[in-house]
């Protein structure tokens, strides 16, 4: 039997049912079946239909739809990228020939810009000699249909697009996982010293170049290598994890904690003077001081020494994250020499 295509008369969706339709209203109604069986336990794909013709635009999603997809539409490309910009498309459908800005022009710039993710792009046109679809290739649809296109193709071809886009989005997945733990202490979840070494000369050199101040605290634990060997590692381990949310619980937004090595914890705050970020320590010195650590029947008082370098005035150009966290670490071993839990400044103006 001879494949009903895609782009009929309006009138064919609704009119009346010859013999032939009717057989193959048969054979559509147990494709959509199998179409709803595949979909169904999965969330709604999202694909924007792009065509400047009102009718077929209107047959084309009424089909997609059917099929199980949530379709927007655009009646060009400049309307296409905009709708892109707000929303989370995972397929495409386009026309090539549009006003405004055709579907060559739509995929180039498609392909030029920054998405949410992939978007797997199909280009439907009558053009079928092979530079034509050498022309949408190179431009960078994903795949090229020529009209009058048979439906089942066309939704098999949407299926191949779904498993592109899944293993796109799985591979983005597990990069960003894998660049997250790259940077991610395993025991607290705070940023690691990597992430500090690489982070730290950034937000020096952006306080320097925008004329903004910028402080550091350093934190340790006092006596926690005698809670490790009175009470073992697993509980020294909790403490730590206790000592993180408590600073957590005690900094802003925008500031963020990373582990330094063994019970130090480096703090940086961004648009702080040195002054300022004083009193943030001395806010979390006493915060900490007053908190019990609980584990099971096993209470324990935990305090910190605090070293905090800054300047009181914004960040010269001249500015290095060795001389920051020097002047931290000096502030740490005096703190320590005076008593421990306390803050001590080190500014470096």
């Amino acid at each position: 039997m001879r494949c009903t295509r895609l782009y009929l008369r309006s009138d064919q969706l609704d009119g009346p049912k010859s013999a032939g339709s009717v057989l193959y209203a048969k054979q559509r109604s147990r494709y959509d079946a199998n179409c709803m069986t595949e979909f169904a336990n999965c969330p709604a794909w999202r694909i924007l239909l792009v065509d400047d013709e009102p009718t077929q635009r209107l047959i084309m999603a009424r089909l997609l739809k059917r099929a199980g997809y949530e379709v927007d539409t655009a009646s060009n490309g400049k309307e296409a990228l905009a709708k892109i910009e707000a929303g989370d498309f995972q397929l495409m459908i386009t026309d090539w020939e549009m006003p405004e800005m055709d579907g060559i022009a739509l995929c180039n710039a498609l392909r030029a810009s920054q998405t949410k993710g992939y978007i797997y792009t199909i280009l439907l046109t009558a053009r079928d000699a092979v530079e034509h679809v050498v022309t949408g290739l190179q431009a960078g649809a994903d795949d090229y249909l020529t009209k009058p296109v048979i439906e089942p193709e066309l939704i098999a071809r949407l299926s191949t697009g779904k498993r592109i886009v899944t293993l796109e989005r799985s591979l983005r997945h597990a990069n960003e996982e894998n660049r997250r733990l790259s940077i991610t202490d395993p025991l607290t979840g705070v940023y690691n010293r990597r992430y500090l070494m690489e982070q730290l000369p950034r937000e020096i050199d952006r306080a320097a170049r925008y004329g903004r101040s910028l402080s550091v605290i350093m934190c340790d634990v006092d006596h926690f290598k005698k809670i490790n060997d009175t009470y073992g590692h697993l509980v020294g381990d909790e403490v730590l994890k206790w000592f993180v949310a408590q600073l957590q619980a005690n900094i802003r937004t925008c500031d963020w904690i990373a582990r330094y090595g063994g019970e130090e914890f480096v703090i940086v705050l961004p648009e702080t003077n040195v002054e300022n970020a004083a009193k943030a320590a001395e806010h979390l010195r006493e915060h900490v001081s007053k908190t019990i650590f609980e584990s099971g029947e096993l209470r324990l008082e935990v305090t910190a020494s605090f070293g905090v370098s800054g300047r009181n005035g914004n960040v010269p150009l001249n500015a290095t994250l060795d001389a920051l966290i020097a002047k931290c670490d000096a502030g740490i071993y005096a703190s320590k020499a005076a008593g421990r839990n306390r803050v001590t400044v080190e500014a470096l103006d």
